[in-house]
């Protein structure tokens, strides 16, 4: 298609994985099967949060939220990458890109301000016991859960709109395994730098704001668990925000080192490398950290298991008899 005497893309090209094909075929099974265990994960602890009156409270409010953004954000990338490891030609359509890179960074900067809101809660859980259950009222939480989608949706839009209207003239293999921003921009046949800067001042003030609040909220959270006199106590409450600043720690350090640097075009393979990380391994372990860490989370998953066995076990002996 002519425009102006340019040739403008109606796809791309995804390089993909290092490696050979045949590496990139032997790819496909653990991927797959971390995609499958990364979503029946999150979903088992929104089953699990929906299904024990126990867990209906703030904290397992964010937390049920959080798993369900970790699905949808593994989502829009993991079903391409699969199909990619057993296809030659890597083609994805320039609309499809430019969603699919809306969608996952749309997905990942709601997460942050979600993980500032969980803060929140742990900040109130454990400095302001008293009044918790008054000040994180049902309203409040919605508001936050509402926040966080808005404050993702705003962050990452008019970088959408801006990349929308760049010049795509050629070449078209995008040095990556899924449309992201540092590689496309690198695409174009035009001046990038002013996008290049909205992304990079955006994408630090997301972190740096999100990681601030999130870092004075644990301080005043470390200062007041230091004052509790029995150790035992002081055990109980570094629980409840162990997993928490677990995943926070994870999250911002692989985002920081992808996002947050003066180039655009700058340590591509290195950012492939750390993208493994966080859009295939992290969403992973996220629900292991929360389960394995919570008392509560693993005392209701027994409960449920051991009320399914019994259900089965009356059934069997109804049909016996």
């Amino acid at each position: 298609m002519l425009r102006t005497n340019q040739t403008v893309l109606t796809e791309f090209l995804l390089q993909g994985f290092p490696g050979s094909p045949e590496l990139q075929k032997y790819l496909f099974a653990p991927v797959l099967f971390m995609y499958i265990l990364t979503i029946v994960g999150n979903m088992l602890i929104i089953f699990i949060i929906i299904r024990d009156h126990r867990l209906h409270n703030p904290m397992y409010f964010f937390l049920g939220n959080f798993s369900f953004l970790e699905i949808w954000y593994v989502t829009t990338l993991s079903p391409k990458i699969l199909a990619n490891f057993l296809v030659k030609r890597r083609a994805i359509c320039f609309g499809c890109c430019i969603t699919q890179a809306f969608f996952h960074f749309l997905l990942g900067a709601t997460e942050f301000f979600l993980l500032a809101a969980m803060s929140l809660d742990r900040y109130t859980a454990i400095c302001n016991p008293l009044h918790y259950n008054v000040i994180m009222s049902r309203r409040l939480c919605f508001q936050l859960a509402v926040g966080s989608w808005l404050g993702g949706f705003f962050t990452v839009i008019v970088q959408t709109i801006m990349l929308c209207q760049l010049p795509f003239c050629g070449p078209n293999l995008i040095n990556h395994f899924y449309c992201d921003v540092t590689p496309l921009l690198s695409l174009a046949c035009a001046d990038t730098r002013l996008l290049e800067q909205i992304v990079l001042v955006g994408s630090a003030l997301l972190l740096f704001t999100s990681f601030s609040f999130t870092a004075i909220s644990y301080l005043f959270i470390i200062s007041t668990i230091l004052q509790i006199p029995s150790s035992s106590g002081r055990q109980k409450a570094f629980s409840t925000c162990a997993a928490h600043l677990t995943v926070v720690s994870i999250q911002y350090g692989t985002v920081m080192f992808m996002y947050v640097k003066p180039k655009a075009n700058s340590s591509l393979e290195v950012n492939k490398v750390v993208a493994v990380l966080n859009t295939v391994i992290t969403p992973l372990l996220n629900p292991f950290i929360y389960t394995l860490r919570n008392k509560d989370v693993k005392e209701a998953l027994k409960k449920a298991v051991d009320i399914k066995i019994i259900t089965v076990v009356m059934r069997k002996k109804v049909f016996q008899l």
